[in-house]
């Protein structure tokens, strides 16, 4: 992310008007190496693929605000590998972690992983780190700590029904496991901000508190969360594309203050939700019009949300979720045009 996108983000979050809208997108593994003509796997496991597809997206889209921005990522593989979870690459498709808790009983001797060493976290720095220069040279800047949020973790390491089952059945060990889980992921994105000292936000993935609802996210949700983003950094994004109407009432008291969505809920309602507290980035649908429309269609996504808001005031325009496979350059092209005419 350039300087100028920083100043227009965090303009945007403090609920100025920005001419010309900005765009903005998450990018990572399901888009960006197909979309640059390569393999998932040769994405991952090669330095100079990772940075080519990466400066590629820059440099075609220039006026799109890419977030984080040259995410340095192994798919859902990175926390869950440092605790252990056995995780396999195919070699073009999207790599997966196996569960490794197989009983309640094993949370009662877990404990933290160091991300200096453990699991796959070493190798996103040593990326971030060797890369750095070429970024920086490019005219962007690492601004963002990354993670999968702590119930996403957990869904890994257990099992998603096993985990969610668990709540019910014995809570105060699902309390211990997210609270060790939460111990790491603060440590990690404190790790990150040391090695980089350009960042200065903070992005969580979690699409496990679209699961459960409004009481169990208040009791497993919200006070992992909460300390998650008392982390001192200007931009607080949180990303979950499953349902969100529970959690959405407790973003602002979290501290988040940055929230992509997925295209089932309005963003009309989500600025009631959040009382217009919380910077939206969404929504038009991703695959079926993103990835799946015409440009035409794209087109006219675009306009009819912006005609459905009332106030854009605290609205990074974007698509329901992260960038979905298959998206292509005209399509995306189609959006930015659009949101440049409404401005």
């Amino acid at each position: 992310m350039t300087d100028r996108q920083w100043r227009r983000l965090l303009a945007v979050l403090n609920g100025e008007r920005v001419s010309p809208r900005p765009a903005g997108f998450i990018i990572d593994s399901p888009w960006l190496p197909h979309w640059a003509g390569m393999t998932i796997l040769d994405y991952y496991a090669a330095d100079d693929l990772w940075l080519k597809a990466n400066l590629k997206a820059i440099e075609t889209f220039p006026d799109v605000i890419f977030l984080p921005g040259f995410w340095a990522e192994y798919g859902m593989c990175t926390e869950p590998s440092a605790f252990g979870a056995r995780c396999s690459f195919p070699p073009d498709e999207f790599p997966f972690a196996h569960r490794t808790i197989r009983s309640l009983e094993e949370i009662e001797s877990l404990t933290p992983p160091d991300p200096r060493t453990d699991g796959l976290a070493p190798f996103v720095l040593s990326r971030l780190r060797r890369n750095q220069s070429a970024i920086e040279g490019a005219g962007h800047k690492i601004r963002f700590s990354v993670s999968r949020g702590p119930l996403n973790v957990a869904s890994f390491l257990m099992g998603v029904d096993e985990f969610l089952m668990a709540m019910i059945t014995d809570p105060d060990r699902v309390h211990k496991l997210l609270a060790i889980i939460t111990d790491y992921l603060i440590g990690w994105h404190a790790l990150q901000r040391e090695t980089l000292p350009t960042i200065d936000g903070i992005l969580v993935l979690d699409d496990i508190i679209g699961f459960i609802g409004e009481a169990h996210f208040r009791e497993f949700g919200r006070p992992y969360f909460r300390r998650l983003f008392e982390i001192p950094v200007s931009v607080k994004f949180l990303h979950n594309d499953a349902a969100c109407r529970a959690s959405a009432p407790y973003l602002p008291e979290m501290g988040v203050n940055l929230f992509n969505m997925g295209y089932d809920i309005s963003l009309t309602e989500l600025k009631a939700l959040t009382k217009n507290q919380v910077t939206l980035m969404g929504n038009i649908p991703p695959r079926e019009v993103l990835a799946g429309g015409t440009p035409g269609d794209v087109r006219r996504a675009v306009r009819a949300q912006f005609a459905s808001l009332d106030d854009s005031i605290r609205v990074l325009f974007s698509c329901g979720g992260g960038m979905p496979p298959g998206v292509s350059t005209e399509n995306l092209k189609a959006f930015v045009e659009t949101i440049n005419a409404l401005s």
